[in-house]
C-alpha cells in the first residue's frame, strides 16, 4: 500500500502519471472517493502517462470512454447492478489489452474481476488529497 499526500491537481496529475508505469494492459483499477475527490483528474494522469494525449472528460453519462483501446475510463455513478453493466456490454472491456479505471465501481461490485487495484481519494481540503494505492 502506498499513501501519496497532493497539494494540488497538478500533483495529482503527476503522481498518477508515475502509478500509470505500474499498470499493464488488462488491469482493473477501482477509483473510490466523494464526489468532487478528483477520481477524473487521477484518470487523467494515467492517461498521460499510458500516452494518451486526448483530453479526459468524465463519462457520466456515456457510463465508459474509450482512448483507442489503450484505456477504458468508467462512470458507474448511475447504474443500478453488475447486472445492468453487463447489459451495456460495459464487462467486455475488463478482458482486454486496455486498462479499465472505474469510478463509483461498488455500484457494479458483483461483476467485477478478480484482482482488481484500488485507488482511494481523500478529500483533505479544497486543495489537499490523500491518495491511497493498494
Amino acid at each position: 500500500m502506498a499513501v501519496y499526500l497532493s497539494g494540488s491537481e497538478r500533483a495529482t496529475v503527476e503522481f498518477a502519471k508515475e502509478y500509470s508505469k505500474t499498470l499493464r494492459a488488462g488491469d482493473v483499477v477501482l477509483l473510490n472517493g466523494d464526489m468532487g475527490a478528483g477520481k477524473t483528474v487521477f484518470c487523467k494522469g494515467i492517461a498521460k502517462g499510458l500516452g494518451i494525449e486526448d483530453e479526459i472528460l468524465s463519462p457520466t453519462y456515456a457510463y465508459m470512454n474509450d482512448y483507442d483501446g489503450k484505456l477504458y475510463h468508467y462512470d458507474c455513478y448511475r447504474l443500478n447492478s453488475g447486472a445492468e453493466a453487463e447489459r451495456l456490454g460495459l464487462t467486455d472491456y475488463f478482458y482486454g489489452n486496455g486498462v479499465c479505471v472505474i469510478e463509483w465501481a461498488e455500484n457494479i461490485a458483483d461483476v467485477l474481476p478478480s484482482g482488481c487495484k484500488t485507488v482511494t481519494i481523500k478529500k483533505i481540503s479544497n486543495v489537499n488529497r490523500e491518495i491511497i494505492c493498494e
